[in-house]
């Protein structure tokens, strides 16, 4: 039996990502060892990761019909989107207008690129909604990374977005059908309108489906990052859906310069809160942690992603708070008790990775599915909020430096996150998708 690499070497492959730093970092590692294997690697996103693919020495073919639009500009876009505060109205505008009416515009750029890149593969991350248009006008196998939770449909959870734990008995289940009865045909009937009336322009008809939800059945293979212990146990999942370990953004090993801060010594007790990228408002999470924390015996280490650094530095002076732009997680979290964050994945993973126990506050952007594992699992304390007090926050750190059982369960569940050894993995699962598709005039289909 040949080797991934074998089956690999040559292959022409296509990543595409929403431009966002979330939906891209994910899969930088996994493109540089296919790229390593010998593979053709493409990536089709916006201009400003041209500077990053660069570095990654992957050629960018950019946006050309769809809207150029990344992290740093979408509000000024869709400036409407400011003004929607409630977490599935949140949502439903997202997926309508951020992601459901992107894919004719991204289909026909991927069709251009086809012409002259004729690629075997795509591979993208979970919410680009032209992988349906690829795999079946185009007749190419798509691969989805799973950047978040998994937001297949299942008759024992509640629907994608609302951040609700499994059912726990019959009663809850009914409830939850009805929650996705509404949630299918009134809270997110644009979405899933939309989008399927965009598929049937290309002649494909399904049945209809929450757009994350159709997402992940579409997908040819969808490779779940994380592990089965970090996520819901559900009444039956999809044969498509492999679980592939932390799959973390590509690091060089050339020399950096390391951040280092003597006080990270003189400190049992040490705090990392951070924000994100997208997240511009200090006010909801790093300001209440400053409040909480200062002048304490605790060591506060606030990134800001640059928002508001210099002014909350003028603010929040006490020889216990360090507040930077930018800190490389690496360099903080070993020496770190307490991670609190609004719930972002890749923070998540990383938490998990340096054994560091949680507290999370976030509900928008689908952070409350994130969030609400956390909790579940117990590798944290879940808020349940976007603006959390400094009393609520107090409390949670406390609880959670007090209860071995939160460190405990984020220590098994690294072990198990380590014991995949991801990108590999990852290889051998495209190996195998393409040894077994065969192409008819309907679409890729699979040998039995």
């Amino acid at each position: 039996m040949r080797s991934a690499k074998e089956q690999l070497t040559g292959k022409k492959i296509l990543f595409a990502t929403i431009p966002t730093d979330g939906h891209f970092n994910p899969l930088t590692g996994l493109a540089k060892y296919l790229q390593l294997l010998g593979c053709d690697i493409r990536w089709y996103t916006s201009v400003s990761f041209q500077e990053k693919l660069d570095r990654l020495e992957i050629p960018l073919y950019p946006f050309q019909q769809a809207i150029e639009f990344d992290q740093t500009n979408f509000i000024e876009l869709f400036p409407e989107r400011a003004g929607i505060n409630g977490v599935t109205a949140r949502m439903e505008f997202d997926l309508h207008y951020l992601l459901a009416d992107m894919a004719p515009d991204h289909f026909a750029d991927i069709v251009k690129i086809h012409e002259s890149f004729p690629f075997d593969m795509m591979i993208a991350d979970c919410s680009f909604t032209a992988m349906p248009l690829v795999k079946h006008k185009l007749n190419i196998p798509v691969v989805s990374i799973g950047i978040y939770p998994l937001p297949e449909y299942s008759t024992n959870l509640g629907p994608y977005s609302m951040g609700l734990p499994p059912a726990k008995n019959e009663a809850e289940m009914e409830a939850y059908a009805q929650l996705h009865e509404e949630a299918l045909n009134k809270v997110f009937k644009g979405s899933v309108d939309s989008f399927h009336a965009i598929l049937e322009d290309y002649d494909i008809h399904l049945d209809r489906a929450l757009v994350l939800d159709l997402l992940v059945k579409e997908a040819s293979l969808y490779l779940q990052i994380g592990t089965p212990s970090f996520e819901y146990t559900r009444a039956g999942m999809g044969e498509n859906i492999r679980f592939v370990g932390s799959l973390l953004p590509y690091s060089s090993n050339r020399q950096k310069q390391h951040w280092y801060d003597e006080r990270l010594e003189q400190y049992t007790k040490v705090i990392l809160v951070t924000m994100g990228t997208i997240e511009k408002d200090t006010e909801k999470l790093i300001i209440p942690t400053l409040e909480a924390f200062q002048h304490s015996d605790t060591l506060v280490i606030a990134t800001t992603g640059g928002n508001d650094t210099a002014k909350l530095r003028a603010k929040y002076t006490g020889k216990n708070i360090i507040i930077e732009d930018f800190i490389p997680y690496a360099d903080v979290m070993p020496y770190a008790s307490v991670y609190i964050t609004n719930g972002g994945f890749g923070g998540v993973l990383l938490s998990i990775s340096h054994q560091l126990p949680m507290v999370v506050a976030g509900l928008l952007e689908g952070k409350n599915e994130i969030c609400s594992r956390v909790g579940y699992f117990k590798l944290g304390v879940d808020l349940q909020t976007e603006k959390p007090a400094p009393g609520l926050i107090r409390i949670a750190v406390e609880e959670v430096l007090a209860n071995v059982q939160y460190k405990n369960n984020i220590t098994s569940l690294s072990v198990e996150m380590d014991s995949y050894r991801s990108t590999e993995l990852c290889a051998s699962y495209l190996a195998e998708l393409l040894s077994e598709v065969k192409v008819n005039n309907d679409g890729p289909v699979y040998k039995e």
